[in-house]
Formats: structure tokens, C-alpha cells, sequence
């Protein structure tokens, strides 16, 4: 296992609120694969890559409007910090913890 391995409970400031999600990591090598699955749906990840601790990946979402995400975040123990790029809404902050 991986030390960006895991499912982190994250919590991504949106325009509509709070957007509370279950984010899961499954890497190999520099890639991985995942989903942010929450009250709006789940969320497959596309192009995961892996460097060191640094993930980068896309997500499109459908609802409530169809729109192509680019997302980083930093993995540092079991603590995760990142960012949602949504086009003309700009960056949204994520922020989560590994599951035990």
C-alpha cells in the first residue's frame, strides 16, 4: 500500500455550501484510480497521477450542470489538502482525513 493510499472523509467548500465526500485512492506507481462519492453523486477519477505525495486528477460532473473538474491535492500523514478547479466558479478548497 501506498502512502496516498486510502479513503478520506473530505469536506470541498462549493458556491452551493459544504460538499461532504467519501475520496478514494488506489494507486499504482505514478497512477491511481478512485471516486469522490457524496450527497451529489460519485464521481469517477480520471487521469490520477502520483508524484511522491502530490495527486492530480480530473473529474467530470453531471450534476448539477455537466463541467470537466481539475483537482490537486497533497496527501501528508493521514491529513489531505487540496483544490477543485470548476471553470468560471474558480478553485474550491478540499480538505479531508484518511479513514482508519
Amino acid at each position: 500500500m501506498s502512502q496516498v493510499d486510502g479513503n478520506y472523509d473530505c469536506v470541498t467548500k462549493s458556491p452551493m455550501g459544504d460538499q461532504k465526500s467519501v475520496f478514494t485512492v488506489t494507486s499504482n506507481g505514478d497512477s491511481f484510480t478512485g471516486q469522490n462519492a457524496g450527497a451529489m453523486g460519485s464521481l469517477d477519477v480520471e487521469n490520477g497521477k502520483v508524484d511522491g505525495n502530490k495527486l492530480t486528477w480530473t473529474m467530470n460532473m453531471k450534476v448539477p450542470m455537466p463541467m470537466a473538474l481539475e483537482c490537486e491535492a497533497t496527501i501528508d500523514g493521514d491529513t489531505l489538502t487540496g483544490t477543485i478547479k470548476a471553470g468560471p466558479f474558480g478553485s474550491m478548497a478540499m480538505t479531508g482525513t484518511r479513514q482508519a
